[in-house]
């Protein structure tokens, strides 16, 4: 069987102290075959630091959870949609946890695309936190892969959800917006 995605409510601003019994629990109890992995999903974004707080222009990684009061579990499901007893005893004894989005006592799996938008989220947030650091608009460029390499462009916006800086480059006489990725990119 292959194992869906659910999501469990748990007590806010708990979710980190959840996931971690879990899966500590989940080790224990030689219970991953049927419980995979356990995500608290978090936007990473890089601030300066406040006038007055630490060095000047020095930046600092902020987290900030992206769903609040949600724990979101890999796990194998019964035929019947259902949870099986041994996985349910686990995580229904863990402190902080409610119980899981669905109805009748069954968990309702998250859709396809929700899945790959979670999973990108989650994948992300380092390589997001150095490209917010790295670029900001008005930033001057200078391409040094792919097509356009060697143009010289201002960057035009920075989208972080993507992974990509959109520079706007003159290309015979004309602005053009170009999407690359951030590693295509250096400061001028």
């Amino acid at each position: 069987m292959t194992k869906q995605w659910c999501v469990l409510k748990v007590a806010s601003n708990k979710e980190e102290q959840v996931r971690q019994a879990l899966e500590k629990k989940v080790q224990i109890e030689g219970l991953s075959d049927k419980i995979g992995r356990i995500l608290v999903p978090v936007d990473r974004r890089v601030r300066p630091s406040p006038k007055g707080k630490g060095k000047s222009g020095e930046k600092k990684i902020v987290e900030r959870k992206l769903y609040p009061g949600y724990v979101f579990i890999e796990m194998e499901l019964e035929e019947d949609g259902s949870i099986g007893e041994k996985e349910w005893a686990v995580i229904k004894g863990t402190a902080g946890v409610g119980d899981f989005i669905g109805s009748g006592g069954k968990p309702t799996p998250m859709s396809q695309s929700d899945v790959e938008k979670l999973l990108m989220q989650v994948e992300k947030p380092e390589e997001t936190a150095a490209l917010a650091a790295e670029f900001k608009k008005g930033d001057l460029v200078k391409i040094k892969e792919g097509p356009f390499e060697n143009f010289e462009g201002t960057v035009d916006e920075v989208l972080l959800d993507r992974g990509l800086i959109r520079v706007t480059v003159t290309i015979f006489g004309r602005a053009t917006p170009v999407e690359l990725e951030y590693w295509q990119v250096e400061k001028e």
